[in-house]
């Protein structure tokens, strides 16, 4: 089972989260039929946000995680609730890069590096707040890592790791960890937590070794008393029925509602781009919406 942990150093230095993802990425995988590359891409970008939503307050709280770097994949999204569970899509998940040189995959040329990463915290009591900075590499953590310290001056260090079975394309291991200094940390704790991450293995190595994310934790922060603040479990989750559907079509308005096109068995269909459902809207649906969005047009004027 996913779960990320969520831990603070007792002299008040930095905040931890650690995270293993493998399942939920997985579980992206398969319902966008993602090749190697945009599973690396997405999954990164998912685990990403599962951290990040799972520090949020507020009980409708949600952040949103958007990347458009110009690259083959076109725009990555994630959505994490305040407890971690998140979604995602990518426009084209069909997209594979050859191996760079390295072995590696490609990650950075699939995403591209000459766009933007937008974050959007909807707390639910009114305007989001949106950050955006400029793309460093496209390969996610280094990006992350750049909007904290440009767009909010938190100093940050994210890892993200997904591996996938070079044969079959699979996800094999998922996880991340996301390091915040906090107001105070003195620059001692500072130099110790850079030595204990230079010696640090990758998160897919960790987890490869059977670490669970509290091991993690500890291991980049060995040295420092650590305490939890709390475990909690992850899934890739989508909220998504044809009652919001409907919402989303009234605000089309009357006319536009009337004219959308029919499938050949008298229907619209909208797919939901986080989980492939689809829904489908007869005729006499759509004209009960019609009227309802008139009578709304209606009551606005007066």
């Amino acid at each position: 089972m996913d779960k990320i942990i969520r831990c603070i150093t007792a002299d008040g230095s930095f905040l931890a989260s650690a995270i293993n993802s493998t399942d939920l990425v997985y579980t992206a995988q398969r319902l966008h039929r993602l090749t190697k590359t945009s599973c690396a891409a997405l999954g990164r970008l998912l685990t990403g946000a599962s951290m990040m939503g799972a520090m949020l307050k507020g009980e409708r709280a949600e952040i949103t995680l958007k990347m458009d770097g110009g690259g083959p994949l076109g725009i990555l999204v994630a959505v994490s609730d305040n407890s971690g569970n998140v979604k995602g899509y990518v426009d084209h998940p069909d997209v594979e890069l050859p191996l760079k040189t390295n072995g590696k995959l490609d990650v950075g040329g699939a995403v591209g590096n000459t766009g933007r990463l937008a974050v959007i915290r909807d707390f639910g009591t009114g305007e989001p707040y949106v950050g955006q900075v400029e793309l460093v590499s496209g390969e996610v953590a280094e990006d992350i890592t750049n909007y904290y310290a440009l767009s909010e001056q938190t100093p940050t260090v994210c890892a993200l790791g997904v591996l996938v079975n070079k044969e079959n394309g699979e996800t094999m291991l998922s996880g991340g960890l996301l390091i915040q200094a906090l107001p105070g940390a003195e620059e001692a704790a500072l130099e110790k937590l850079e030595k204990n991450l230079s010696e640090l293995d990758s998160v897919t190595t960790m987890l490869a070794k059977g670490m669970l994310p509290e091991e993690i934790c500890h291991c980049a922060l060995k040295g420092f008393d650590v305490q939890a603040l709390e475990e909690l479990p992850v899934h890739y989750a989508c909220n998504c029925g044809k009652e919001r559907y409907a919402r989303a079509l009234l605000t089309l308005g009357e006319k536009e509602i009337r004219g959308l096109p029919l499938n050949e068995e008298g229907k619209v269909e909208a797919v939901c781009h986080y989980c492939n459902r689809k829904y489908y809207f007869s005729k006499e649906e759509l004209t009960q919406l019609a009227e309802q969005a008139k009578k709304i047009a209606k009551n606005e004027k007066i």
